[in-house]
């Protein structure tokens, strides 16, 4: 079966052609990416660059086994890339793993692109594969030169900032990219010389995945402005990559000075972060953390000059502006649900805590101990019926604070505590027969205290986790 198929006519550099062999590994000695006794892992697609992979990484006596995905895309020329593979473990009589994947029925399914689908399903692979017994300790894959100069136009005109402009690192984690120092044409130019079949994948002639229409449409038309942009762009990711180390230096060394964890809510003092400079990168970089856009930087510039209670808020998180600071907080979960208490010895979950519920009969001295703590509401247990309900407070709610005579609106007391809009938000109340019996946590009310007259006791405890 001949897998040769043409391929166009290349113009070669000849003099950036000096010996791919040599300079292949050059790269992984000087970027110490793995050493010669490592058991490497190849991803091989069959195409012009993974070939020339095996190739280079066979002469250069590294021990390796072939790993190929089959995304049963193409019908007939995905297995036709599988047999070709075949033949290519057995021409350098290496093993090989594969896997066939139904890619649509996953990206259906997790509500993802084809090209985000297959990429999680051929990494999870991998990663599953290196956590085996005796397994490779490193997946090599033949990203090149012009993939990484693609990836970082990309993130340019996507906006994700200077960490973008690093494209694609050589060495992630176990993740390896050893022919990133080399061009497109260069590894052509090596399998043609060298007499190396491949095939070809017709969905890289397609213009609706976003990176062919990058690699077929955009840069030919940059190259015909600035015929040395690629050059130019590759000379500059490695420092790009140093002057990110420069930046996220910088910027860690600001968040210390603004940010204050107050887990799971973080909390920035206005005034300091008006004063950081250079104001929207910082702003940014805070943000970017918690799902924030680029273009949200400066809705929260603005945040800090309106009213306490306005917010902003990402698919994860919400900024809240309240007084003089600026409060991070995660969504809330959807609203809980009222729990039911129906007798006078239980425990439920709240979500953010345990509320427990005993009778008890203490002596007076630790009925004082105890209605000191704010997470503690003892009652008289006589004017207590069942069932109790225990929910988030709503507006409209209304009680007689302990020590007052008359009601107050919960909205109006919680205002009084200077209650963050977050923290609001986490104030559950016990109700009986439409009254509030306790704000759980803040304040017991007045009705249901105990007196010189209590016999018996209900205990009603939150410790929160």
């Amino acid at each position: 079966m001949n897998f040769w198929l043409p391929w166009k006519t290349c113009r070669i550099n000849f003099f950036i052609m000096t010996d791919l062999l040599s300079r292949f590994k050059t790269f992984i000695s000087e970027k110490k990416l793995f050493v010669a006794t490592d058991h490497l892992l190849l991803a091989v697609s069959g195409g012009v660059d993974s070939v020339v992979l095996c190739e280079l990484c066979s002469k250069s006596g590294f021990e390796f086994t072939i790993a190929h995905v089959n995304f049963s895309l193409r019908g007939a020329e995905s297995d036709r890339d599988q047999q070709f593979v075949e033949i290519l473990a057995a021409k350098y009589q290496q093993k090989i793993l594969q896997k066939r994947f139904d890619t649509k029925s996953y990206a259906e399914t997790n509500k993802c692109s084809i090209q985000v689908a297959a990429r999680m399903l051929r990494y999870n692979w991998f990663e599953e594969l290196m956590h085996e017994k005796d397994g490779p300790g490193f997946t090599l894959t033949a990203h090149h030169l012009d993939d990484n100069v693609e990836t970082v136009l990309m993130n340019l005109f996507k906006g994700t900032g200077i960490a973008g402009l690093h494209g694609i690192q050589p060495k992630h984690g176990k993740l390896i990219r050893p022919l990133l120092f080399a061009r497109k044409e260069e590894l052509v130019h090596y399998a043609e010389k060298h007499s190396l079949s491949w095939v070809e994948d017709s969905s890289n002639q397609l213009d609706h995945y976003s990176r062919n229409f990058m690699r077929q449409h955009i840069i030919p038309e940059i190259i015909q402005l600035y015929p040395e942009a690629i050059t130019n762009i590759a000379a500059g990711i490695e420092r790009f990559t140093e002057v990110e180390q420069l930046y996220k230096m910088a910027i860690a060394r600001q968040k210390s000075k603004l940010i204050v964890d107050r887990a799971p809510e973080f909390h920035i003092a206005i005034l300091k972060l008006k004063k950081a400079t250079p104001l929207k990168a910082i702003t940014f970089e805070i943000i970017s953390d918690f799902g924030f856009s680029p273009a949200q930087v400066d809705e929260l510039i603005h945040l800090m000059d309106s009213e306490s209670g306005r917010y902003i808020q990402s698919v994860s998180h919400r900024v809240v502006k309240n007084r003089q600071w600026l409060i991070i907080a995660p969504l809330q979960n959807p609203a809980p649900k009222t729990i039911l208490i129906e007798q006078s010895s239980c425990e439920c979950d709240m979500g953010m805590g345990k509320f427990v519920v005993s009778k008890t009969a203490p002596a007076p001295k630790e009925a004082i101990k105890l209605s000191a703590s704010n997470f503690v509401a003892l009652l008289d247990a006589n004017h207590i019926h069942f069932p109790l309900l225990l929910r988030p407070w709503k507006q409209g709610d209304y009680f007689y604070p302990l020590g007052m005579r008359k009601k107050k609106k919960i909205a109006r007391f919680l205002i009084d505590q200077k209650l963050a809009k977050t923290e609001k938000e986490k104030v559950w109340v016990v109700e009986m027969n439409k009254k509030i019996v306790w704000v759980v946590g803040l304040r017991l009310d007045d009705r249901f205290k105990i007196t010189d007259s209590t016999r018996e006791l209900l205990k009603l405890e939150f410790r929160k986790y």
